[in-house]
This record gives C-alpha cells, sequence and structure tokens, in this order.
C-alpha cells in the first residue's frame, strides 16, 4: 500500500523537476512511511511513498522493465498476481521481485492497456511508456483506491491526495462553486468534482491515457443489474458462500501482521469468521464503542470475538472531536463531513499498534441492499396506497409534531424523513432521506450560491437512467455502487486507515462477488423490512442469530448529543459571525439560527451543522493559508515553476 504522485510535460519547452515531485512525495508521508522512491526523465516524473505489506525487501518502486523504457508507480493490492505471475512467465517474462507491482509491469508489455481488466485487487496506478511518450493511469472498478489529476499550461498532475497536486506550482487553489454546492448536499464532494475548480477525481473503473493527443478518458469496467431467473435460493446460498469464503482468503496474503476491523455487524462479523476459518486459527479484531449506549455496537463485537475466540482490542470514543477536527480536515484536503470519520481513524490508530493490515466490512449494504433506505423505499411503495385523508390528515401531522431526540436512528428523525419523501418517484424518495441541506436550507444559507436549473442529484439520476430496465431496488443499488461508495464510504476508509499507515483490505467488494450479486434478483436481497437476506442465510452456519438478527445500526456517532454538549463552545467560535463571515460564502444570521434552533432542542440539525464545522476548518487551513505548499515540501522547489497559470477552460478531458 502506497501513496502514488507525478506529472507529466505537455508540450515542449517546459522543464521536469525532481524536487517537484519529493515534495509532492513528502506531504503524503503517512500513506508510506517505510521508502520513498522518484524517478524522473525529460518528459516525465514519477514518485511514490511506500508502505511495505508484500515483497518487503525487492518490492520498491518505482518500478521499471528490463531495458528501463516502462516505469510504473501502484497503489493498492492485486490479490491474483500470483496466477498472472505463472501465465507471464509462461509468455517468456523474467521477474526481479516477488512483488505484484511488477507482474503489473510485465503485464502492461504483454497485454497494454487492457491488463488492467486482467487485475483482480484495489489500486490506482501510473505507468510511464517512454518509447510511446505515454502516461497510463487507471484506478480499480469499485473506486477503494484513490486518484486525483490536475492540469495547467505545460503539465498533466496526478496523485493519491490531493494534497499532493496543492503541492504543483501553478495548481491554483479556486473554490468550485457547484462543488460547494454539492457539498452542502451530500457533506462530501461527488466525483468526479473536487471542491478545487482545477482538480477532478478519476472515476472508479476508468483509466486516462495521456500522450501526443490529449488525455483520453475510458471506462474499463462496470456492473449490470440483470437476475438469473433460473438461479434457486439454496443454489445462491452455496455460490455466495464460495465466493465469500474466496474473496477473504485471497486478502490474507501478507507479509506483515494482519487484523480485522469489527463493527459488531453482519459484515465485519462474516470477514471475521471467514478469516479464522482460512487461516486455521484466530486472528486480531478491533472495535471502538460510545458511551451513549444507543451508538455502542461493542458488546456485539465482543460476542463474535469470544465465539472465534480472537485477540481482541476495544475503545470507547469520547467527544473529543475537537482535538481530532483539525487533523481529519488535513487528511481528507477537501471539506467531508461524514461523522464515521471520527471513529474509523481512532479504531485505525488503534489497530495499527499491533497490525499493518486489516480487513473490514465495507461494501456489504451496498452490495446486498442492507441499508435502511432501501426499506424504506419499499415501505413507502405501499405507504402510498394508503387513502391520503389519513396520510395527510392523521399519520402525517403527528409525525410532525415528534418531539426531538438524540438517541441513534430516533423514531422522530426516521418517521419524519419517511413522511417528507414517501411521496416522491423512487430516485427523489431514496436521495431525500439522505440529504443533508435541502434546496430550502441552502437558500437560507447561501442565497448566492444556487444557480438556475443547479440540479443536486444530476449524477444520481444519470446513473440510475442507465439502468433503465431493472427494478427500482436494482437501480437505487445501482446509484449507490457509482455514488456514495466511492465518494464517501471509501473516501472515508481510505484517508483514515493511511493517515495511521495502515493498508485496509475490504472483501466484500471484491469484483467477482459484486458481479455475482447483481445477477440476484432483488427479492434475493430485500423481502419487505428484511435486509441482506441471501447474505444472512449464507451466514447462518457461521454466525450466531442473535448477531444475523440484529438491526443495523451504522458507524456514526452521537453528533446532535455532542453539539449541545461538550462541542457547543467550538461550535459556537467556528460558526461565529465573524469566522462565518471571513469566509464571504454563507449568511452569519442563518448559519446562527440553525445553531441556536439546535441547541434548543426544536430541530436535530446535527448533520448540517457538522458540516459547516467542517467546512469552516478546511476554508482556514487551505483557502486562508497556503498549507500544504508553505512548508517544508516547496522550499525545496525552484522559484521559476512558482509562476501562475493562465485560466484554463474546462472540462480538459475528453472521452475515448
Amino acid at each position: 500500500m502506497c501513496g502514488i504522485c507525478g506529472y507529466l510535460r505537455l508540450r515542449n519547452g517546459a522543464a521536469v523537476d525532481p524536487a517537484v515531485v519529493y515534495a509532492m512525495c513528502r506531504v503524503m508521508s503517512h500513506r508510506g512511511p517505510d521508502d520513498e522512491g522518484v524517478y524522473i526523465d525529460a518528459n516525465a516524473g514519477l514518485g511514490m511513498r511506500r508502505l511495505a505489506v508484500i515483497d518487503l525487501r525487492t518490492g520498491a518502486q518505482p518500478m521499471h522493465n528490463e531495458d528501463r523504457t516502462v516505469w510504473i508507480v501502484y497503489n493498492g493490492e492485486t490479490y491474483n498476481f500470483q496466477d498472472l505471475r505463472r501465465e507471464l512467465e509462461a509468455r517468456g517474462h523474467r521477474f526481479r521481485s516477488r512483488s505484484d507491482t511488477e507482474v503489473i509491469l510485465h503485464g502492461y508489455e504483454e497485454w497494454g492497456e487492457e491488463v488492467v481488466r486482467r487485475l483482480r485487487g484495489m489500486f490506482a496506478f501510473a505507468i510511464w511508456d517512454a518509447r510511446r511518450r505515454r502516461l497510463l493511469l487507471a484506478r480499480d472498478r469499485l473506486g477503494i483506491k484513490p486518484l486525483h489529476i490536475g492540469v495547467t499550461d505545460d503539465f498533466l498532475v496526478f496523485g493519491s491526495e490531493i494534497k499532493c497536486l496543492l503541492c504543483f506550482p501553478g495548481i491554483e487553489r479556486r473554490l468550485d462553486p457547484a462543488a460547494l454546492s454539492a457539498y452542502l448536499t451530500f457533506n462530501h464532494v461527488p466525483a468526479p468534482m473536487t471542491i478545487y475548480r482545477g482538480i477532478r477525481k478519476v472515476l472508479p473503473g476508468h483509466l486516462l491515457v495521456c500522450d501526443r493527443d490529449g488525455v483520453r478518458d475510458r471506462a474499463y469496467w462496470d456492473v449490470t443489474f440483470e437476475p438469473d431467473p433460473k438461479i434457486s435460493m439454496a443454489e445462491a446460498e452455496e455460490r455466495l458462500l464460495q465466493l465469500l469464503e474466496e474473496a477473504v482468503r485471497l486478502r490474507l496474503v501478507s507479509d506483515v501482521p494482519l487484523g480485522v476491523l469489527l463493527s459488531g455487524g453482519v459484515d465485519s462479523s462474516a470477514v471475521t469468521a471467514l478469516a479464522t476459518r482460512a487461516l486455521g486459527r484466530p486472528v486480531k479484531t478491533f472495535s471502538v464503542g460510545f458511551e451513549e449506549q444507543s451508538f455502542n455496537e461493542l458488546e456485539a463485537a465482543r460476542t463474535v470475538a469470544r465465539l472465534y475466540e480472537t485477540e481482541h482490542h476495544e475503545d470507547i470514543l469520547r467527544p473529543d472531536a475537537v482535538g481530532l477536527l483539525h487533523d481529519l480536515v488535513r487528511y481528507f484536503d477537501e471539506p467531508f463531513a461524514d461523522s464515521s470519520a471520527l471513529p474509523t481513524f481512532l479504531v485505525s490508530k488503534m489497530a495499527r499498534r499491533d497490525v499493518t493490515v486489516a480487513l473490514t466490512g465495507d461494501g456489504g449494504d451496498e452490495v446486498f441492499a442492507g441499508y435502511l433506505t432501501y426499506a424504506g423505499d419499499w415501505a413507502a411503495e405501499h405507504y402510498r396506497r394508503l387513502p391520503a385523508v389519513l396520510r395527510r390528515g392523521v399519520i402525517e401531522p403527528l409525525v410532525r409534531r415528534l418531539p426531538v431526540s438524540d438517541a441513534k436512528q430516533s423514531l422522530d428523525y426516521m418517521a419524519k424523513r419517511f413522511v417528507a419523501g414517501a411521496h416522491l418517484p423512487p430516485l427523489e424518495r431514496h436521495h431525500s432521506w439522505r440529504v443533508i441541506c435541502t434546496e430550502e436550507v441552502k437558500r437560507r444559507l447561501c442565497p448566492d450560491l444556487l444557480t438556475a436549473g443547479d440540479d443536486p442529484i444530476a449524477l444520481l439520476r444519470a446513473h440510475y437512467e442507465r439502468r433503465d430496465g431493472a427494478d427500482f431496488i436494482s437501480r437505487l443499488q445501482y446509484v449507490d455502487l457509482k455514488t456514495s461508495l466511492p465518494d464517501d464510504m471509501l473516501v472515508k476508509v481510505d484517508r483514515m486507515s493511511m493517515a495511521n499507515s495502515l493498508e485496509a483490505r475490504v472483501p466484500l467488494l471484491d469484483h467477482h462477488l459484486v458481479e455475482f450479486a447483481a445477477t440476484l434478483p432483488s427479492r434475493f436481497k430485500l423481502r419487505g423490512l428484511r435486509k441482506k437476506v441471501i447474505l444472512k442465510r449464507a451466514l447462518r452456519g457461521l454466525l450466531p442469530p442473535e448477531i444475523l438478527r440484529r438491526k443495523k445500526h451504522g458507524f456514526s456517532v452521537p453528533m446532535a448529543a455532542w453539539l449541545r454538549g461538550e462541542l457547543r463552545e467550538v461550535a459556537g467560535d467556528l460558526l461565529s459571525g465573524a469566522e462565518v463571515g471571513a469566509a464571504g460564502l454563507f449568511d452569519p444570521a442563518a448559519v446562527n439560527a440553525l445553531l441556536q434552533e439546535h441547541l434548543a432542542g426544536r430541530c436535530d440539525w446535527s448533520r448540517n451543522l457538522w458540516g459547516l464545522l467542517v467546512f469552516a476548518v478546511w476554508h482556514r487551513e487551505y483557502m486562508r493559508s497556503d498549507f500544504p505548499s508553505a512548508g517544508v515540501a516547496l522550499r525545496a522547489i525552484p522559484r521559476r515553476h512558482l509562476a501562475p497559470a493562465a485560466e484554463r477552460s474546462q472540462p480538459w478531458i475528453r472521452p475515448a
């Protein structure tokens, strides 16, 4: 596991400077504390920071082929690399290392850019082909590993983290209004946007070819939802368990200590069980909980730990988010306000004391329809059949009068969200239950931001329409696999694990498993209010009934209570009129109104307020100062590179 970066010269006259690449590497040293490597020629520069996991002795990067005409920097793990190596050796290729990186390098020599289709794993890599003057950038199918790009007049720049690009002279820090609007809607910035106008995310399952003809972007993978009408539930269970066992077994290959992040939910419990069985010995498990009991899942985690006799570690997360907030913002580089990043960071920090690699249960909810919103989507179809006089005259007025509660998944929160969105079409309804700032709230906060025709769910709608013909649950799953999974869940896991130099592996997002699940009828995954039906049936021999029957909790934090308690003072400071006014984007009176309504217990604005708090810290760190470019990283860069780039039109990549 590593961080990669580099840049490509786009026209004659521009120079490639190794000091720039070293600076880009230096700001992401947390991703790779074990080694650093840089390659420079007249046209390109590649850099990497290495977290050594496989082939500790000979796996250093950048890595080259025999005649040094092809070079690679690579972040991730290719779990089928040994099979690919045997195939390449049979074709005459010779290897100098035991690493999966060299397999990709020789695979490119053999199959060209089609090598990406043969890889089973998580990855982002850059291959520089000096003979063809071609740079190939690729990202894994589900978006587990990140990759960002930017363009100046002279260079194309890339990096695992945005801060790498911000170190590059000519990459400007100009806020993208469309990205800010999307951030307020989702509490994260959806791909391909970033909060910066000149930086974009490479989409999952995409590769970019950069050469004399420009920059071409193409998709190499997608998932289709085409149910197999012939498969029985029993056959599906058997095949699913085989794929689960294989996915976990492949991710146990490591030359360093390994464990499991165990939340107590079905997904991480399944990974724990399957890992223990595959290894034939207990694994190390790591869990965090909360003092607020409605948010605390430690007892469920202990149940699984006792069953499989794991070497279990746990801790209680207390509301010291103030101390972490600035650190978290610096790891994400752009506003990111999923509050579950806090426990993810702390459980990763705890795990890193004992292991370098940790398996997680992420992805199971998207693949097997495990979110409460899917059950809500089903229930809404039936709710809409009730007489309007009953819905509008009795149920909805009663729901609106429910008192506000700080409990996790409280009745008032879920009921109010449900009745507010139940009358909408499927996509708009699904979105309404997850939206952070509605358009009405955004108009209150920043009336000058919204433009005519602004559509907060245009990206979701494009994916939803792409699966026209599938049932609405499958279409919503596809939307989540393409948006909230890579843009929220996997960003959180990558940044928080790598902040602690911990490699996180996600077996439930093995693309063979994802493709198989997409062939199953939706009724195998969701039956009424019962979620993950097929997964739970397949796991009956591995997990006890009390785990399989548990209501989904998620990895959320008691933010509503914290903002009225321990975080009250910092919220007042960061969201004060002076601080909000300094950013010049939000109406200070509107922000204060949200805060006072929340503190008085009249409304739960916790997710909105946390998003505004994160934005305030990000704006201070990145837009009102020159972090990270003012630090040690840039002091070695020659002054000739510091001239600002001219304005460029968007978009600056074109489809293949």
